[in-house]
Protein backbone atom coordinates (compact mmCIF):
# COMPACT_ATOMS: atom_id res chain seq x y z
CA UNK A 1 0.00 0.00 0.00
CA UNK A 2 1.41 3.35 -1.06
CA UNK A 3 1.56 6.26 1.38
CA UNK A 4 1.13 9.90 0.42
CA UNK A 5 0.98 13.21 2.27
CA UNK A 6 -1.54 16.00 1.69
CA UNK A 7 -0.19 19.36 2.89
CA UNK A 8 -2.94 21.93 3.32
CA UNK A 9 -2.75 24.78 0.82
CA UNK A 10 -3.64 27.28 3.52
CA UNK A 11 0.00 27.37 4.65
CA UNK A 12 3.03 29.35 3.50
CA UNK A 13 4.76 27.88 0.48
CA UNK A 14 7.96 27.23 2.43
CA UNK A 15 6.00 25.10 4.92
CA UNK A 16 4.39 23.06 2.14
CA UNK A 17 7.75 22.64 0.43
CA UNK A 18 9.27 21.43 3.72
CA UNK A 19 6.60 18.72 3.98
CA UNK A 20 7.00 17.67 0.35
CA UNK A 21 10.79 17.53 0.53
CA UNK A 22 10.69 15.54 3.75
CA UNK A 23 8.27 13.09 2.14
CA UNK A 24 10.57 12.75 -0.85
CA UNK A 25 13.67 12.24 1.29
CA UNK A 26 12.20 9.68 3.68
CA UNK A 27 10.37 7.32 1.33
CA UNK A 28 6.78 8.52 1.03
CA UNK A 29 5.22 7.79 -2.34
CA UNK A 30 3.27 10.94 -3.20
CA UNK A 31 2.17 14.49 -2.42
CA UNK A 32 -1.35 15.78 -3.11
CA UNK A 33 -2.79 19.30 -3.11
CA UNK A 34 -6.44 20.35 -2.84
CA UNK A 35 -8.05 22.68 -5.37
CA UNK A 36 -9.76 25.49 -3.46
CA UNK A 37 -9.50 29.27 -3.51
CA UNK A 38 -10.57 29.89 0.09
CA UNK A 39 -11.41 28.03 3.28
CA UNK A 40 -14.81 26.39 3.41
CA UNK A 41 -17.48 28.60 4.97
CA UNK A 42 -17.96 26.59 8.17
CA UNK A 43 -18.06 27.39 11.90
CA UNK A 44 -14.59 28.06 13.24
CA UNK A 45 -13.07 28.78 9.82
CA UNK A 46 -11.43 32.13 9.11
CA UNK A 47 -13.07 33.53 5.94
CA UNK A 48 -9.94 35.62 5.27
CA UNK A 49 -7.46 32.75 5.67
CA UNK A 50 -4.98 32.58 2.75
CA UNK A 51 -5.13 29.72 0.25
CA UNK A 52 -2.53 28.94 -2.41
CA UNK A 53 -3.80 27.99 -5.88
CA UNK A 54 -3.53 24.29 -6.70
CA UNK A 55 -2.21 24.27 -10.27
CA UNK A 56 0.55 26.77 -9.66
CA UNK A 57 1.52 25.04 -6.43
CA UNK A 58 1.71 21.61 -8.05
CA UNK A 59 3.92 22.91 -10.86
CA UNK A 60 6.25 24.51 -8.31
CA UNK A 61 6.45 21.30 -6.26
CA UNK A 62 6.97 19.27 -9.41
CA UNK A 63 10.07 21.28 -10.24
CA UNK A 64 11.38 21.38 -6.66
CA UNK A 65 10.74 17.80 -5.50
CA UNK A 66 12.29 15.23 -7.84
CA UNK A 67 10.93 11.76 -6.94
CA UNK A 68 7.41 11.50 -5.49
CA UNK A 69 4.19 11.42 -7.50
CA UNK A 70 2.14 14.61 -7.40
CA UNK A 71 -1.59 14.99 -7.80
CA UNK A 72 -4.64 17.17 -7.35
CA UNK A 73 -7.38 16.32 -4.83
CA UNK A 74 -9.34 17.35 -6.80
CA UNK A 75 -9.70 20.01 -9.51
CA UNK A 76 -13.27 21.35 -9.38
CA UNK A 77 -14.99 20.98 -12.73
CA UNK A 78 -17.31 23.95 -12.20
CA UNK A 79 -14.40 26.39 -12.31
CA UNK A 80 -11.87 24.47 -14.45
CA UNK A 81 -12.82 24.20 -18.13
CA UNK A 82 -11.73 20.69 -19.16
CA UNK A 83 -9.89 21.83 -22.29
CA UNK A 84 -7.84 24.30 -20.25
CA UNK A 85 -7.33 21.67 -17.56
CA UNK A 86 -6.11 19.09 -20.09
CA UNK A 87 -3.34 21.47 -21.16
CA UNK A 88 -2.47 22.22 -17.53
CA UNK A 89 -2.27 18.49 -16.78
CA UNK A 90 -0.09 17.70 -19.79
CA UNK A 91 2.28 20.50 -18.84
CA UNK A 92 2.43 19.34 -15.22
CA UNK A 93 3.29 15.84 -16.42
CA UNK A 94 6.21 17.24 -18.43
CA UNK A 95 7.40 19.38 -15.52
CA UNK A 96 7.39 16.32 -13.26
CA UNK A 97 8.87 13.95 -15.83
CA UNK A 98 5.76 11.77 -15.84
CA UNK A 99 4.84 11.86 -12.14
CA UNK A 100 1.48 13.65 -12.25
CA UNK A 101 -1.98 12.28 -11.40
CA UNK A 102 -4.90 14.38 -12.61
CA UNK A 103 -7.52 14.38 -9.87
CA UNK A 104 -10.91 15.80 -10.83
CA UNK A 105 -14.32 16.18 -9.20
CA UNK A 106 -17.70 17.68 -9.92
CA UNK A 107 -17.23 20.71 -7.62
CA UNK A 108 -19.04 21.46 -4.39
CA UNK A 109 -17.78 24.32 -2.19
CA UNK A 110 -20.55 26.91 -2.02
CA UNK A 111 -18.70 30.03 -0.87
CA UNK A 112 -16.16 29.88 -3.72
CA UNK A 113 -18.96 29.92 -6.27
CA UNK A 114 -20.92 32.64 -4.47
CA UNK A 115 -17.96 35.00 -4.05
CA UNK A 116 -16.64 34.57 -7.59
CA UNK A 117 -20.02 34.51 -9.32
CA UNK A 118 -19.49 30.98 -10.64
CA UNK A 119 -22.57 28.85 -11.16
CA UNK A 120 -22.96 25.82 -8.88
CA UNK A 121 -25.73 23.83 -10.55
CA UNK A 122 -27.98 21.30 -8.79
CA UNK A 123 -26.35 17.90 -8.33
CA UNK A 124 -27.85 16.17 -11.38
CA UNK A 125 -26.82 18.93 -13.75
CA UNK A 126 -23.42 19.17 -12.09
CA UNK A 127 -22.83 15.45 -12.68
CA UNK A 128 -24.10 15.66 -16.26
CA UNK A 129 -21.59 18.43 -16.86
CA UNK A 130 -18.84 16.43 -15.14
CA UNK A 131 -19.42 13.45 -17.43
CA UNK A 132 -19.02 15.71 -20.46
CA UNK A 133 -15.82 17.13 -18.98
CA UNK A 134 -14.42 13.62 -18.56
CA UNK A 135 -15.17 12.89 -22.22
CA UNK A 136 -13.26 16.05 -23.15
CA UNK A 137 -10.31 15.17 -20.91
CA UNK A 138 -10.07 11.63 -22.27
CA UNK A 139 -10.19 12.94 -25.82
CA UNK A 140 -7.65 15.71 -25.50
CA UNK A 141 -5.16 13.76 -23.38
CA UNK A 142 -5.39 10.45 -25.24
CA UNK A 143 -6.31 11.13 -28.88
CA UNK A 144 -4.65 13.29 -31.58
CA UNK A 145 -7.76 15.44 -32.12
CA UNK A 146 -11.10 15.74 -30.38
CA UNK A 147 -14.48 16.83 -31.63
CA UNK A 148 -17.23 16.89 -29.03
CA UNK A 149 -20.75 18.28 -29.11
CA UNK A 150 -22.40 18.34 -25.71
CA UNK A 151 -24.80 20.48 -23.77
CA UNK A 152 -22.02 22.14 -21.76
CA UNK A 153 -18.85 21.75 -23.85
CA UNK A 154 -18.18 21.92 -27.59
CA UNK A 155 -14.83 21.17 -29.21
CA UNK A 156 -14.06 21.15 -32.91
CA UNK A 157 -11.08 19.13 -34.17
CA UNK A 158 -9.26 20.24 -31.00
CA UNK A 159 -5.64 19.47 -30.18
CA UNK A 160 -3.72 19.29 -26.92
CA UNK A 161 0.02 19.14 -27.58
CA UNK A 162 2.34 18.01 -26.28
CA UNK A 163 0.60 14.96 -24.94
CA UNK A 164 1.52 13.91 -21.38
CA UNK A 165 4.68 11.92 -20.77
CA UNK A 166 2.58 9.11 -19.34
CA UNK A 167 0.45 7.12 -21.75
CA UNK A 168 -2.13 7.32 -20.43
CA UNK A 169 -1.85 10.01 -17.80
CA UNK A 170 -3.88 8.60 -14.86
CA UNK A 171 -7.19 10.33 -14.16
CA UNK A 172 -8.33 10.19 -10.55
CA UNK A 173 -11.98 10.85 -9.74
CA UNK A 174 -12.90 11.95 -6.24
CA UNK A 175 -16.33 11.09 -4.89
CA UNK A 176 -18.27 8.40 -3.11
CA UNK A 177 -21.91 8.80 -4.15
CA UNK A 178 -23.38 5.33 -4.58
CA UNK A 179 -26.34 6.29 -6.78
CA UNK A 180 -24.38 7.80 -9.66
CA UNK A 181 -20.83 8.99 -8.91
CA UNK A 182 -19.36 5.53 -8.48
CA UNK A 183 -20.85 4.60 -11.85
CA UNK A 184 -19.00 7.56 -13.37
CA UNK A 185 -15.83 6.35 -11.63
CA UNK A 186 -16.35 2.87 -13.08
CA UNK A 187 -16.53 4.27 -16.59
CA UNK A 188 -13.86 6.97 -16.62
CA UNK A 189 -11.37 6.64 -13.73
CA UNK A 190 -7.95 5.09 -13.52
CA UNK A 191 -7.87 5.95 -9.80
CA UNK A 192 -10.73 6.41 -7.33
CA UNK A 193 -10.54 8.51 -4.15
CA UNK A 194 -12.81 9.31 -1.25
CA UNK A 195 -12.76 9.98 2.50
CA UNK A 196 -13.56 7.19 4.93
CA UNK A 197 -12.69 4.71 7.64
CA UNK A 198 -11.75 1.23 6.38
CA UNK A 199 -15.28 -0.16 6.69
CA UNK A 200 -16.74 2.68 4.65
CA UNK A 201 -14.08 2.33 1.97
CA UNK A 202 -14.61 -1.44 1.78
CA UNK A 203 -18.35 -0.97 1.29
CA UNK A 204 -18.03 1.71 -1.37
CA UNK A 205 -15.28 -0.25 -3.12
CA UNK A 206 -17.67 -3.20 -3.38
CA UNK A 207 -20.32 -0.90 -4.89
CA UNK A 208 -17.73 0.33 -7.38
CA UNK A 209 -16.99 -3.30 -8.29
CA UNK A 210 -20.69 -3.80 -9.05
CA UNK A 211 -20.75 -0.78 -11.35
CA UNK A 212 -17.62 -2.07 -13.10
CA UNK A 213 -19.25 -5.47 -13.65
CA UNK A 214 -22.40 -3.84 -15.04
CA UNK A 215 -20.29 -1.82 -17.50
CA UNK A 216 -18.03 -4.70 -18.46
CA UNK A 217 -14.91 -3.14 -17.02
CA UNK A 218 -12.25 -4.94 -15.00
CA UNK A 219 -12.56 -3.57 -11.47
CA UNK A 220 -8.86 -4.18 -10.92
CA UNK A 221 -8.10 -1.52 -13.53
CA UNK A 222 -9.14 1.17 -11.02
CA UNK A 223 -6.74 1.87 -8.15
CA UNK A 224 -8.41 2.58 -4.79
CA UNK A 225 -7.19 5.51 -2.67
CA UNK A 226 -8.60 7.05 0.49
CA UNK A 227 -7.82 9.50 3.25
CA UNK A 228 -8.67 10.27 6.84
CA UNK A 229 -7.29 12.81 9.27
CA UNK A 230 -4.55 11.32 11.44
CA UNK A 231 -3.66 11.77 15.10
CA UNK A 232 -0.39 10.01 15.95
CA UNK A 233 -0.60 10.32 19.73
CA UNK A 234 -3.38 12.19 21.50
CA UNK A 235 -7.16 12.45 21.78
CA UNK A 236 -9.23 12.14 18.62
CA UNK A 237 -11.12 15.40 17.98
CA UNK A 238 -14.77 15.50 17.01
CA UNK A 239 -14.75 16.49 13.36
CA UNK A 240 -17.02 16.05 10.33
CA UNK A 241 -14.23 14.20 8.50
CA UNK A 242 -13.06 10.70 9.56
CA UNK A 243 -10.15 10.63 12.02
CA UNK A 244 -7.90 7.64 12.75
CA UNK A 245 -5.20 6.93 15.33
CA UNK A 246 -4.99 8.41 18.81
CA UNK A 247 -1.96 6.31 19.68
CA UNK A 248 0.75 4.68 17.55
CA UNK A 249 -0.83 1.26 18.13
CA UNK A 250 -4.33 2.43 17.21
CA UNK A 251 -2.92 4.09 14.11
CA UNK A 252 -1.02 0.93 13.17
CA UNK A 253 -4.25 -1.07 13.54
CA UNK A 254 -6.15 1.35 11.29
CA UNK A 255 -3.39 1.25 8.67
CA UNK A 256 -3.49 -2.55 8.78
CA UNK A 257 -7.27 -2.43 8.21
CA UNK A 258 -6.82 -0.26 5.14
CA UNK A 259 -4.22 -2.67 3.82
CA UNK A 260 -6.50 -5.59 4.62
CA UNK A 261 -9.36 -4.26 2.48
CA UNK A 262 -7.00 -3.93 -0.48
CA UNK A 263 -6.50 -0.17 -0.46
CA UNK A 264 -3.82 0.82 -2.97
CA UNK A 265 -2.90 4.17 -1.43
CA UNK A 266 -3.50 5.87 1.92
CA UNK A 267 -3.35 9.66 1.78
CA UNK A 268 -2.64 11.55 5.01
CA UNK A 269 -3.77 15.18 5.34
CA UNK A 270 -1.31 17.10 7.48
CA UNK A 271 -3.92 19.15 9.33
CA UNK A 272 -3.60 17.33 12.69
CA UNK A 273 0.12 16.55 12.52
CA UNK A 274 1.38 19.80 14.05
CA UNK A 275 3.93 22.17 12.59
CA UNK A 276 7.67 22.27 11.95
CA UNK A 277 9.73 19.56 13.62
CA UNK A 278 6.65 18.04 15.30
CA UNK A 279 5.02 17.48 11.93
CA UNK A 280 8.13 15.91 10.42
CA UNK A 281 8.42 13.59 13.43
CA UNK A 282 4.75 12.61 13.04
CA UNK A 283 5.36 11.88 9.35
CA UNK A 284 8.28 9.62 10.28
CA UNK A 285 6.12 7.74 12.76
CA UNK A 286 3.33 7.22 10.21
CA UNK A 287 5.83 6.01 7.63
CA UNK A 288 7.36 3.53 10.07
CA UNK A 289 3.93 2.14 10.98
CA UNK A 290 2.97 1.79 7.34
CA UNK A 291 6.19 0.13 6.29
CA UNK A 292 6.57 -1.97 9.44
Amino acid sequence: MRLSIWPGAGQRYDEILEVARHAEATGWDGVYVADHFMANDAPGRDPMAPMLECGTLLAALGAAVPRVRLGSLVYGNTYRHPAVLANMAATADHVTGGRFTLGVGAGWQVNEHEQYGIELPPVKRRLDRFVEALEVLHGLLRRPRTTFEGEYYRLTDAVCEPKPVQDPLPILIGGGGERRMLGIVARYADVWNTWGHPGVIAHKSAVLDEFCAAQGRDAKAIARTAQALVVVDGPLPEMPMPVIGGSPQALADAIAEYRGIGLDELIVPDGLLGKGADRLKAMDTILSLTRG
